[in-house]
């Protein structure tokens, strides 16, 4: 399993601790801390593989620190590549049910997701330590029954909050473009490379994994100089403007405005 951190470290305990509650254990678990050395510490104290990344000063590289955690998981022998976020816990079936979904062979070649659930704030005592009681799926994407796993055709969906890959379909697909920094656009950038690639998606029922709470806005004003830099590299590439809410919602508040040729900027003062 591969993680990406930077921050979050209470949330990283709870990810781990999941992990050792799991019906089935990682092989290997690749963390990858980005500029935080505590991250790195609690990460070798449980056992981790600990790769540090330079986050630079214009955004944390997650992408190429996804890159870098598969990279070493290739080099001890990983033949599937689980990632989930740091502020993921880990269902007791996560890795059962994509291990089951990437050993059958019509969905080995695939791009593997597991239906998410956000938690509310953790009460006094935490969340409990079974959450599968807790589930209730993102509302948008599939979440097929235990077990199910079924086709997937709109690759807009795809999120890099948890997935997983052979290593030969990573290898097929690339890995993420290192260009992406800081927030937004490096997941949808994977899946249109995936797509591109003839890589089929699908939606592996009970991979659960269940997001913690953390403070957000909507929209996430705090990264719009990061959303405009992402949407900007992700247009060249693609030629269609992502995270088309987002937008919407930045230039309905007036942070925001359109070039002649349709290119998001901050609006001129």
């Amino acid at each position: 399993m591969i993680t990406t951190a930077h921050g979050r470290h209470a949330h990283l305990r709870r990810q781990l601790a999941g992990l050792r509650g799991g019906t089935r254990r990682a092989d290997l678990h690749v963390l990858v801390a980005v500029d935080d050395p505590d991250v790195a510490a609690i990460g070798a104290a449980a056992g981790a593989e600990v790769v540090t990344c330079d986050g630079g000063t214009d955004g944390l590289p997650i992408g190429a620190a996804r890159n870098a955690g598969a990279r070493t998981a290739l080099d001890r022998d990983a033949d599937l590549l689980v990632f989930l976020d740091v502020d993921c816990i880990p269902g007791v079936q996560l890795l059962d049910r994509y291990t089951a979904a990437a050993a059958t062979p019509e969905h080995r070649d695939a791009l593997l997701c597991g239906p998410v659930t956000y938690l509310p704030p953790p009460g006094p005592a935490g969340y409990p330590a079974t959450l599968e009681s807790l589930v209730d799926s993102h509302p948008v994407r599939p979440a097929p029954g235990d077990g199910v796993v079924v086709d997937g055709s709109d690759y807009t969906l795809f999120w890099s909050l948890s997935f997983a890959v052979s290593a030969a379909t990573w290898q097929r697909i690339g890995g993420f473009h290192p260009e992406y920094r800081g927030y937004g656009a490096e997941d949808t950038d994977f899946a249109q490379t995936a797509w591109a690639a003839g890589v089929p998606l699908r939606w592996v029922g009970g991979a659960h994994a269940f997001h913690q709470h953390h403070p957000v806005s909507d929209p996430p004003v705090e990264h719009l100089d990061d959303i405009l830099r992402n949407a900007a590299v992700f247009h060249r590439r693609w030629g269609w403007w992502p995270m088309p809410g987002w937008l919407t919602a930045f230039e309905e508040l007036g942070l925001i405005e359109r070039a002649s040729d349709g290119r998001p900027r901050r609006r001129s003062t």
